[in-house]
């Protein structure tokens, strides 16, 4: 009876004594975490004991059995698959929600207005996302937007400018679904009636308002100001006059890998089916991932008689409805690179004349 007693007595500070220790794995802190953090990848389909394993190889729990047996006390949670990042020691039940949740590991990607596909290859490239050969790859097949641009050539003008959540390698695939899924929501935003409500026969295709975008966005950073851009170049093209605008050219030059920086009147005459200086109407394609803003104001260019417009030093732009006018406004824009006044000094003469009201930009 007494030896039953101890045997029975045993037992239970065995068992209790597992317990405890089952109650520490799950309850403390556990691991040295190196100052680069620690990536387990939870393969599609791994069980609770094949995830448990992972992570004590990996040296983020404690115990696999421990960790297994706490999951099992929660039939309805399993691990998410994914790749999961620790930089800090959690304990084993945080370590649980932690892949119960699916708090994969993320990093932020931007892709701001304007970029180009080779602006953005290179950003992934320089963040170490991916290689930028892989995504211009991707990003040179147009076949996600064959629906939408039959006519497209590449994807450049349909990844929308916007920050992405991705994994730490991500496929260049992947980006470029996720990156024309935003453009298909956003132009859906910009033109809820349909592209066939009000839009001018010279924009036949959404091709052709997106390659519009594009410009309007290369053109000029402010948002009050892109419609009435759209509108200098809508009334160009009603007129059969080249479009001359410059962010074509350097896309051109750029495509052939000779931007250096700046233009030049050699740059100019470059011969390339982009060259608004040389070939009529709009070029083949966007130069560019336009935002929303740009969208709305290649579908709704501003009504106005502008056929001109020069940097004003200030971000925005002097808009002129002939070339004199024009003329005077590249003067004002050079004499404020100078530092002098935007207009000169009125020379005193013998005679008076009637006065003429300054030009306001807008009508």
């Amino acid at each position: 009876m007494k030896v039953l007693a101890i045997i029975v007595l045993l037992v239970l500070l065995a068992a209790g004594a597992v317990a405890g220790y089952f109650w520490y794995c799950i309850e403390k802190p556990f691991g040295i975490i190196p100052p680069e953090g620690i990536f387990v990848e939870i393969p599609h389909g791994a069980s609770r004991r094949a995830a448990a394993h992972l992570l004590e190889n990996n040296g983020v729990i404690r115990s696999a059995i421990a960790f297994e047996v706490y999951a099992r006390r929660h039939p309805k949670r399993t691990p998410v698959a994914g790749e999961y990042f620790f930089d800090h020691p959690l304990s084993g039940k945080e370590v649980f929600w932690k892949l119960a949740n699916g708090e994969i590991y993320q990093q932020p990607f931007t892709v701001r207005e304007g970029q180009t596909i080779y602006d953005i290859a290179r950003a992934l490239e320089a963040a170490k996302i991916m290689m930028a050969d892989d995504f211009l790859k991707a990003a040179s097949d147009p076949a996600l937007i064959s629906d939408l641009a039959p006519q497209a050539a590449t994807l450049e003008g349909f990844l929308f400018p916007a920050t992405y959540e991705l994994s730490r390698h991500p496929a260049a695939s992947d980006l470029t679904r996720m990156m024309v899924r935003k453009f298909r929501d956003a132009i859906k935003q910009a033109d809820p009636q349909g592209l066939a409500a009000g839009v001018p026969a010279r924009f036949h295709s959404l091709l052709s308002i997106v390659t519009l975008a594009s410009l309007v966005e290369r053109e000029t950073p402010k948002p009050e100001e892109r419609p009435v851009v759209a509108g200098v170049y809508d009334n160009r093209l009603k007129k059969g006059m080249l479009l001359q605008c410059d962010p074509t050219v350097i896309y051109a030059l750029q495509q052939n890998d000779s931007y250096s920086g700046a233009l030049t009147l050699k740059d100019l005459r470059f011969n390339s089916p982009y060259n608004t200086y040389l070939h009529a109407g709009l070029p083949p394609g966007p130069i560019g991932n336009p935002g929303e803003a740009s969208l709305r104001a290649a579908l709704n260019p501003e009504p106005s008689n502008y056929l001109y417009f020069v940097a004003n030093t200030q971000g925005g732009h002097f808009f002129a409805a002939t070339l004199a006018e024009h003329n005077k406004n590249v003067a004002k824009y050079h004499r404020l690179l100078n530092g002098e006044p935007a207009d000169p000094p009125e020379t005193h003469v013998s005679h008076k004349r009637a006065a003429v009201p300054a030009h306001k930009g807008k009508r």
